[in-house]
């Protein structure tokens, strides 16, 4: 307590010292003894009104007790009710929660997981996905600074995130195995690998890893089926020593559009689990043979990467030319490749009746591009600028991912403020940190023309940094082909696109996008979207609105049973339509496993130094986590200061006191 309210305190038992003694004794002959009682009564309620007022800061210690921490955590996936171990989670949970020796000891939370974890209200066993390491991880960080358990109630079979064996918990972990423990004869496609694209007249191969877990060898057949005719074929023979092999198919793509495929592998006698014998693929086969020019006034390792990129599609070649030597006709290319333009490359733009793209950098005359009209311009001075990409996920006028445009090198170009009219950019500028609204690389249509700027050089680095990153170009050299392949198509810009899939696994989340334009071909915000979709066997038909997201609609569609459905998305006052068709698998995979991963539990529960328990035996759980001794109560005391004014007792004290010595000089006949 400091000595200005020291100061205060004794100030205020003066003050009401001052009264009392003021109304009571202060000229007055004969005090009667009773004063003094009125005396002492006023001098106290004055000085503890006082003192409220004063509010004077008060040292306080509280004692309290913290139980370790016992986290429930239960695993919420389909997995759990493919095994009916409902009842006995539900049982399960009931004895922890009413067991007094647990209570008494821990302090109980209980959650739930699937892909993600949450409070453990209500289970329903229907999440279609498990993430094990994750729930492990946030209830670590949830209670980081507490002592504590985790009891986890689960198969082991996880179908997302890292590997949980080896997560790093510093909490001690007791699995409880949940599901069939008893190991049954199983094959099943483990993997299988197929680019959704094709080219017409090529063939494209489809990569299945079959998996057997079984002691006796066996022979099966690996097969695909298009439209329930078998069109590949492949006896196999696997042992308890041979248990894998990869298989490749070779397909042909003869017809355009979108192909549906079924691979799967022969049951096995007596085999438990035959879901996890058949998995579903689709294909898109595109018809897109196209001659590029790349047009160029100097050398760069651009213009290598750009072809290598190109040519990987073997219906696209590639000529590199120098713009001052060209003698040929740019009528004999549908795509072209302005890099770095100048003033040499305005017979190229006087005719431009290739759809083209201009890529610019450090030797690009743009003082020649701000004269074209090509609704992009430059104010920039004549120094050079590092430019990193920051993708853009509402992008909507062709398909692209992310393939890790944040994490590539930058590409350089002159600095300056970039001014684009009625474009869609798919990667924006980022410069020295700051994610900006100028575009690095941008679409735009003119007319009836489509052409895209890359603002900046040095690509070749983005290809490389592609290759570290998936120790293939092929990530790459698919977003260059997808860029081409928009670029170089002459179908007119539609006001309607949807981005939806072909081909979507059954309790899949489905994210459905669209982009809507105005008759002037510009984003319109005020529209009303719904899709309407309806199962083409039940005629079953459901209808979702689309909500604004940044510049786009999006709208998450849930609930739809396997099967062929059709979709038509319309904007309401508007003639504008967009249909087609998506296939819904019956595909779980959560219903792949045929046993509970017992090994992988083991595993978890000794490196945090837990045990494993099967589900019937809760009772030893129980017993061995109350008389462990690492587990204790500790008690802990916290000095806090509160204020005075805090203590409602001190004021009904003052009310008291007042009361008293009115009755009192009631009494007396003073009032």
């Amino acid at each position: 307590m400091s000595t200005l309210i020291l100061f205060y305190i004794i100030l205020a038992l003066l003050v009401g010292v001052a009264v009392g003694y003021f109304q009571y004794f202060f000229k007055v002959k004969n005090t009667p003894k009773y004063h003094i009682v009125l005396f002492a009564l006023r001098t106290f309620s004055i000085f503890f009104l006082l003192l409220l007022l004063i509010n004077p800061q008060l040292k306080i210690k509280e004692t309290f007790n913290i139980k370790p921490k016992l986290s429930v955590v239960v695993d919420n996936s389909l997995s759990t009710s493919f095994f009916k171990e409902e009842n006995n989670i539900e049982e399960l949970m009931r004895e922890f929660k009413n067991s007094t020796k647990l209570n008494d000891k821990f302090d109980l939370d209980f959650f739930s997981f699937g892909e993600d974890i949450q409070s453990a209200d209500s289970l329903t066993f229907n999440d279609s996905h498990t993430n094990i390491h994750k729930a492990i991880k946030s209830i670590n960080n949830l209670h980081k600074d507490e002592d504590g358990v985790i009891i986890l109630i689960s198969d082991g079979n996880q179908t997302i995130g890292e590997d949980y064996a080896y997560v790093n918990s510093k909490k001690t972990i007791y699995p409880v195995i949940i599901g069939d423990t008893t190991k049954y004869e199983d094959i099943k496609i483990g993997q299988l690998n197929v680019n959704k694209y094709s080219y017409i007249n090529n063939k494209f191969p489809v990569e299945a890893l079959i998996q057997y877990d079984g002691e006796k060898p066996v022979n099966v057949v690996y097969s695909i089926f298009k439209s329930g005719r078998k069109i590949f074929s492949k006896p196999l023979n696997l042992s308890k020593e041979n248990n894998s092999i990869t298989v490749t198919a070779n397909l042909s793509s003869d017809k355009e559009g979108v192909h549906y495929y079924t691979a799967s592998v022969s049951k096995l006698p007596g085999e438990k689990n035959v879901k996890n014998n058949t998995k579903n693929f689709s294909v898109e086969v595109i018809d897109e043979q196209a001659k590029v020019l790349i047009l160029t006034s100097i050398m760069h390792p651009d213009l290598g990467a750009f072809t290598k990129a190109i040519e990987s599609n073997k219906q696209r070649s590639v000529t590199v030319s120098n713009i001052t030597k060209f003698k040929g006709s740019f009528e004999e290319y549908q795509f072209v490749i302005a890099y770095q333009p100048n003033i040499y490359f305005k017979p190229f733009f006087d005719e431009r009746k290739s759809n083209f793209l201009i890529v610019t950098g450090s030797k690009t005359d743009w003082n020649f591009i701000n004269t074209l009209e090509l609704g992009i311009t430059k104010s920039y001075i004549n120094q050079s600028e590092d430019y990193n990409a920051t993708y853009n996920s509402n992008y909507l006028t062709f398909i692209q991912k992310d393939i890790g445009f944040n994490d590539f090198p930058p590409l350089k170009d002159k600095f300056g403020a970039v001014s684009a009219k009625d474009h869609q950019s798919l990667l924006f500028q980022k410069l020295q940190g700051f994610t900006t609204d100028e575009p690095i690389l941008a679409t735009l249509e003119k007319g009836e023309q489509k052409f895209g700027v890359l603002l900046g050089e040095g690509i070749w680095k983005w290809r490389a940094a592609s290759y570290l990153r998936e120790t293939s170009f092929q990530e790459f050299d698919a977003f260059v082909g997808n860029l081409v392949q928009f670029l170089s198509s002459n179908k007119k810009r539609k006001r309607l696109d949807v981005k939806i899939e072909n081909l979507y696994l059954a309790n899949e989340t489905i994210d459905i996008s669209a982009l809507y334009l105005d008759s002037n071909f510009k984003f319109d915000s005020r529209a009303s979207i719904q899709i309407s979709i309806e199962n083409t066997i039940t005629k079953e038909k459901k209808i979702f609105p689309f909500s604004l997201s940044n510049s786009s609609f999006k709208v998450e569609v849930d609930g739809l049973a396997p099967g062929d459905y059709s979709y038509l998305v319309s904007v309401e006052g508007q003639t504008v339509k967009k249909s087609g068709r998506f296939k819904v698998a019956d595909f779980q995979i959560e219903e792949q496993f045929s046993n509970a991963n017992t090994e992988k539990l083991t595993q978890l529960a000794t490196k945090t130094e837990g045990s494993t328990f099967f589900s019937h035996e809760q009772n030893n759980l129980i017993n061995q986590l109350v008389d462990d001794k690492k587990y204790f109560t500790v008690q802990k005391s916290v000095e806090k200061e509160r204020g005075l004014i805090h203590w409602k007792w001190l004021l009904f004290v003052i009310v008291g006191l007042l009361t008293v010595e009115w009755f009192l000089r009631k009494y007396y006949g003073k009032i």
